[in-house]
């Protein structure tokens, strides 16, 4: 990746949307240059994808919740995640240093609905016990974006 992938990527990450020839107006190059790029980038997993951003809360999923999971003995991440995958309200999941052996993130409708699916997290198999964070509000939320060093 040179300098001109990084400034194609700052323009995806902030407008999405944008057409090829508006990116390669601002980064100086044709539109069929950027899109060989873009497919390139998506090629080598630089980009995943492109994807609607949209506000959980506006959907009624306002209420979340960081939970460290500790486990019952040694338990792989794959059936860590396996156990996990099936709850809706798990939006993410981190294997971690530390005490805990991963931290979900949930999402809920609202504080019963959270209860709900803590309880259901706590009863799966794998775990030994949670400690939870309910999330009071966001300050600061942003999307990766690249720096244009690499480091």
């Amino acid at each position: 990746m040179d300098a001109i992938d990084h400034r194609i990527i700052a323009c995806l990450v902030s407008a999405a949307r944008s057409s090829y020839a508006e990116i390669g107006a601002v980064v100086g190059l044709s539109a069929p240059a950027v899109k060989r790029r873009v497919d390139k980038l998506l090629d080598t997993g630089v980009l995943r994808g492109f994807t609607a951003v949209v506000d959980p809360e506006a959907l009624g999923w306002g209420t979340e919740a960081f939970v460290e999971v500790h486990c019952r003995g040694n338990v792989s991440p794959a059936r860590i995640s396996a156990r996990l995958e099936p709850m809706p309200e798990v939006i993410a999941a981190y294997t971690v240093s530390g005490a805990a052996d991963a931290i979900v993130h949930l999402r809920a409708a609202n504080i019963h609905h959270l209860e709900s699916a803590l309880e259901r997290l706590r009863a799966l198999d794998i775990v030994d016990r949670t400690v939870s964070t309910v999330v009071l509000s966001t300050l600061l939320d942003r999307p990766v974006a690249p720096t244009g060093n690499d480091q």
